[in-house]
Order: C-alpha cells, then sequence, then structure tokens
C-alpha cells in the first residue's frame, strides 16, 4: 500500500532530524564496502504497526536494500519473536535504524495498547475507538495503527463530523440552540454527534434528531440507565462512552450495551513497543 503524502513527508523530516549533515559515526568506523544483515526483533509481547513506514524510511536512506517483512501490521509478537530483516550496505541500516526503528516502536505501541482495550471488551459489541489526542503530525499513522490493533477510527479531524461539546453547547446556549444551528448551516452533510453528561441531556438530544449522543463521566449505572433512554427511541442514534473509562474499568462501561467506547489513552499515552535491531556483518 502507498504511504500517503502526509507519512511521506513526516519520514523525510525525521530522517533530516537525525541525520542533519551526515552520520559521522558511521561514516568513519564503517568501510562503504561493508555488507550486513539486520535483524528486527521483539523484547516484549506486542501488536506490530508502522512495518511500512519502518520500511519507508531505510529505502529512503538507502533503495537497495533488501527487506523482508517477517511480520506485517497487525502481527501479535512474543518476545524474541522476529519482526523484519534488513540486507545490504551496513552504513544505510545503520544510519536509518533509529528513525524506522522510532516509528515502528511508537506505532506498534499504540497497536498493542489497542489490543488490549479491544480484549477487554471482547463478546460484548461494544467498539473501541481512538480520539484526536494524537501526536502532532502523525494522526493518520496513529490511527492506522489503532486499527491494526483491532480498534476503529473515530473522526479524523475537525473537518469530517459535528462534535458539539460542553463548551459549545455552553457558547451556543444549549443542545437544542447548537444543533439547530448546525442543521442551518451544513451544506457538508455532516454527521453529528451531542456530548451529554445527564438523563435529562440525554432526551434532548434524541429530541434534535442527533446522529450519535455521546455519555461523559457517567458512571456505568447511569450509563446503562442513558442506554436504555436511547434504545428505546425510534429512530435510534449510535451512542458513545468518554471520559476516564481505564483498562480495568472498560468492560464494565461495554456490558451497558453502548456502541463505542473511545478511549484517548490508545494514542495519547502508549507506551513504546520494545523492539531491537540486531546486525550482523557479513562475511
Amino acid at each position: 500500500m502507498a504511504l500517503s503524502a502526509e507519512a511521506s513527508a513526516l519520514i523525510d523530516a525525521a530522517l533530516t532530524e537525525d541525520v542533519g549533515d551526515g552520520d559521522f559515526t558511521t561514516l568513519w568506523t564503517v568501510p562503504e564496502e561493508r555488507r550486513a544483515e539486520a535483524r528486527i526483533v521483539a523484547k516484549a509481547a506486542g501488536t506490530i504497526a508502522g512495518s511500512e513506514v519502518a520500511v519507508e524510511a531505510f529505502r529512503r536512506v538507502d533503495p537497495s536494500l533488501e527487506i523482508d517483512v517477517s511480520a506485517p501490521d497487525g502481527t501479535a509478537l512474543l518476545s524474541g519473536d522476529l519482526a523484519m530483516v534488513i540486507r545490504g550496505s551496513a552504513r544505510s541500516i545503520l544510519t536509518a535504524e533509529r528513525t524506522a526503528l522510532n516509528f515502528l516502536q511508537r506505532l506498534s505501541g499504540v497497536a498493542t495498547v489497542t489490543h488490549r482495550y479491544v480484549a477487554a471488551v471482547e463478546g460484548t459489541g461494544a467498539r473501541v475507538i481512538d480520539t484526536r489526542k494524537t501526536t502532532p503530525g502523525m494522526r493518520l499513522l496513529e490511527k492506522a495503527a489503532v486499527v491494526a490493533g483491532g480498534g476503529a477510527n473515530h473522526r479524523v479531524g475537525l473537518h469530517d463530523m459535528v462534535m458539539i461539546k460542553d463548551n459549545h453547547i455552553a457558547a451556543a446556549g444549549g443542545i437544542t440552540a447548537a444543533v439547530d444551528a448546525v442543521r442551518a448551516r451544513n451544506d457538508r452533510g455532516l454527521r453529528v454527534e451531542v456530548e451529554t453528561t445527564t438523563l435529562e441531556e440525554v432526551r434532548e438530544a434524541l429530541r434534535t434528531g442527533a446522529d450519535r449522543i455521546m455519555f461523559d463521566n457517567m458512571s456505568p449505572v447511569l450509563m446503562r440507565q442513558a442506554v436504555e433512554i436511547v434504545h428505546a427511541h425510534d429512530p435510534r442514534p449510535e451512542t458513545e462512552a468518554s471520559g476516564g473509562i481505564t483498562l480495568e474499568t472498560i468492560r464494565s462501561y461495554a456490558e451497558t450495551g453502548v456502541d463505542f467506547i473511545s478511549i484517548g489513552a490508545l494514542t495519547h499515552s502508549a507506551p513504546a513497543l520494545d523492539l531491537s535491531l540486531q546486525l550482523r556483518a557479513a562475511e
């Protein structure tokens, strides 16, 4: 699959940032003709994501490198499992190593955390989705990593869905006023989501005909009541749980019958997956 223009530009920027005027350690210690084989190996269990970006980082440095991806995105690895093999110029491999690993470790960390949340709600029917709490410039890559981990994407940005949150509601003069204002201007046909915190707000959001209703910072007990109110409505909008939900509590929210559970931690708090590049000079 071809990388997006955003991902391509990000790789170039990352290599420029790291290499600068030159990788002098490698240039001054490694003979130009030296060939090598490098293996990227998992040092902890996790889910791989970002393999295509890592491959492209190596190839930007040296298009002649031979790269075998042993673990495509979405693959579950155990400690010691092989993710990728790179063969060719030892100089090129060493120069690209950190940039490639930075992408691979970061995105695999997102996929790994996502997989844990997805596993925690298995069998409930709820879907784990991401948020806009992403690393600046890396949103599309991190959202792809969420998908690799078994999750789903919420809106990409402010432009592709209307999400009326508490501050919008306060500034507009209420839920109904906010939705009415959107309806009068929505010539793009964007779907509309409304944030609610009480059962009365849920009922008001239902009366507006919102496409999705978010239950923000509700307890599982209150959320179950909110879901029942929505399910009794025809037509029934989608429902989303949000706010303070952790890996330890997510199943109790999923069991309320909510459709989606958005988790900011998938992207804003995911630790990098521990991966190591082990290089061996060719004889």
